[in-house]
């Protein structure tokens, strides 16, 4: 059965703008109308979905196209949740899904329901044409990604891990297209940094804020904070690092080359890095990819202005990456701020990385070698977040792919979260025919 691609370009549009139109802004969540959807479109193709509560309103939903067996199944992850939006901030209303400027607008529609409804036509799609598959694919759309999946993924493999089964899973993260010196690239997320969380305490004398003493607790811990602001961590290697900058630098000509290999030299890399022509967003992605990273977000000390408090508190979002481990971690921050400053671990979660040569990442290079013949894809880390760190404790390699060409001074990778967030008609329909055909490809039958 040959596929109409316009027709179903019509359908993907309709069922992404219907999801965006369901307000699922975490907190508080409530994604059930969205899985409810969902599960109505699936089940009038004939298929089974499962909508699973984790509590009221909090809905995941589960479905398998199933196949003969022959090799482990194939994982199509999303979420369903959405970051809060400030309505006065945007061009359209957020849960419009106005389509205007070739952009569908709205809150999702690059976070992560675009990847939802590409994953969605993609199982319609293969079900419609009814090809036999080597592999079962299992589509899970999740509650709660975006507040630490407390009542989506996480809950899921904790009380239905069995519907989870898979050797390898498709998630968010990765699929960005972008440019350097005319060379196009395409990513792929094989690597995701962990997350480490500090608390950090300074000591000092209280006292009558009249009278100022130097053993204040906010002055020392004011320096320690710009101690880390103004000095990078070292710089460590992973696969994935090394993979990227030797596939970045395999494009280029001979100097920029010398340029960009030059970023594994830890001696240089800062230095060489602000001498490439790309953007702020890759530059600081790049550098994450080389370095933990730690950022102070919170700040606590006295409550009465005419009092110098004896303590005061910081809390930092500290990122590790794969081969990193928390110990390592606090030393390289206490070698910053000095012994006077207590640092202790709040949280961790351990950071992960996929094989760079499995089957799934070189069926994703050989797609994207057939339809951007002149592009290199590069594996990806990802420096925030996803709930592909909770795959791992289920063996599943995870990789990031939803695939979109870089379009215009706005990178893809800038609109997630931000005001105005769209997704361009072309994108959508480029990641959707991407995307079958890497699904369609690993998954069928010879």
């Amino acid at each position: 059965m040959d596929i109409h691609w316009e027709q179903a370009f019509d359908e993907i549009v309709e069922h992404l703008q219907a999801l965006v139109r369901l307000d699922t802004t975490n907190p508080p969540g409530q994604e059930r109308p969205a899985a409810e959807y969902l599960a109505q479109v699936l089940r009038r193709e004939g298929l089974e979905p499962l909508i699973l509560e984790s509590a009221p309103g909090r809905a995941n939903l589960v479905v398998h196209l199933r196949g003969t067996g022959q090799e482990r199944p194939l994982l199509l992850l999303s979420h369903l949740d959405v970051v809060p939006a400030e309505p006065d901030k945007w061009r359209y209303p957020p849960f419009s899904a106005t389509v205007s400027e070739g952009y569908i607008w709205g809150r999702g529609t690059m976070d992560a329901k675009n990847l939802t409804a590409i994953e969605l036509m993609t199982l319609l799609l293969l079900k419609r044409q009814g090809l036999p598959l080597k592999r079962d694919i299992v589509m899970v759309a999740c509650a709660d990604e975006e507040e630490g999946s407390r009542y989506g993924l996480r809950w899921l493999i904790e009380n239905h891990a069995d519907l989870l089964e898979a050797a390898f899973a498709i998630n968010e993260g990765g699929g960005y297209g972008f440019d350097l010196r005319g060379q196009p690239y395409f990513t792929c997320q094989t690597a995701e940094k962990g997350i480490c969380w500090l608390r950090m305490d300074a000591s000092g004398l209280s006292g009558q804020a009249a009278v100022p003493i130097e053993e204040n607790a906010v002055v020392i811990l004011a320096e320690a904070i710009s101690r880390l602001g103004r000095t990078a961590l070292p710089l460590h290697l992973t696969p994935t690092a090394e993979r990227f900058i030797e596939g970045l630098a395999r494009g280029q000509g001979a100097e920029t080359a010398i340029l960009v290999r030059g970023l594994l030299d830890p001696a240089a890399s800062s230095f060489l890095l602000r001498q490439l022509p790309l953007s702020p967003t890759w530059l600081r992605l790049l550098h994450g990819m080389l370095h933990n990273t730690v950022t102070p977000t919170v700040l606590q000390a006295g409550r009465e202005i005419q009092i110098i408090p004896s303590r005061a508190t910081a809390r930092l979002d500290g990122r590790l990456l794969p081969g990193q481990h928390p110990e390592q971690f606090l030393r390289e921050v206490t070698d910053i701020v000095g012994p006077a400053i207590d640092v202790q671990v709040e949280e961790y979660v351990p950071p992960l990385e996929s094989d760079l040569d499995s089957p799934l990442y070189r069926t994703i290079e050989a797609v994207i070698a057939e339809v951007e013949p002149q592009s290199i894809l590069l594996p990806m880390m990802l420096c925030g977040s996803t709930d592909a760190k909770y795959l791992d404790v289920l063996n599943i390699s995870s990789y990031g792919f939803c695939p979109m060409r870089d379009e215009g001074p706005v990178s893809p990778m800038q609109l997630a979260h931000a005001h105005n967030e769209r997704i361009t008609l072309d994108n959508l329909r480029f990641g959707l025919e991407v995307l079958y055909r890497v699904v369609r490809r690993f998954c069928a039958a010879p």
